[in-house]
């Protein structure tokens, strides 16, 4: 007479709670992250929203040689903008510094303000500096 033995087949409890225990500490990393991703993400047209106004402030502080002046509507400078877009509320410069407010939208809040201050150096270079942004303890603009 033959015994004939089955094979164990499928996994144990333990095995099971293993595999659950681990998918919950991976999900408890990467959500927040990728919660952080996609508001820098949306918070690049902020940073965009800037950039027209950004080279037009150069042009005029070389011409000028000084950066008292560039301010929104004057030397080229395109005036202040309120309309925005999606994620941006407003746009303001004054002499040199630019301001982009966003909107409270998304997880982005209008306090995470992006403020350009240029410093114009002897050779007529400008330099461009985020201190003073909003968004630097937010970390959306680091």
């Amino acid at each position: 007479m033959k015994i004939v033995q089955r094979a164990q087949s499928g996994f144990t409890l333990i095995e099971l709670m293993i595999v659950v225990a681990i998918i919950g500490i991976l999900a408890a990393v990467a959500l927040p992250a990728y919660n952080n991703y996609t508001k820098k993400a949306k918070f690049s047209e902020v940073v965009l929203g800037s950039q027209g106004v950004k080279s037009a402030v150069e042009v005029c502080a070389q011409d000028l040689n000084t950066v008292t002046g560039c301010t929104g509507g004057t030397n080229g400078i395109p005036a202040d903008d309120s309309t925005g877009s999606k994620y941006v509320a407003s746009i303001a410069t004054a002499n040199g510094v630019i301001t982009v407010t966003p909107k409270a939208v998304d997880g982005i809040t209008a306090a995470d303000t992006y403020i350009l201050t240029p410093t114009l150096d002897a050779a007529g270079k400008v330099t461009w500096s985020t201190a003073g942004s909003g968004c630097l303890t937010s970390q959306l603009c680091k």
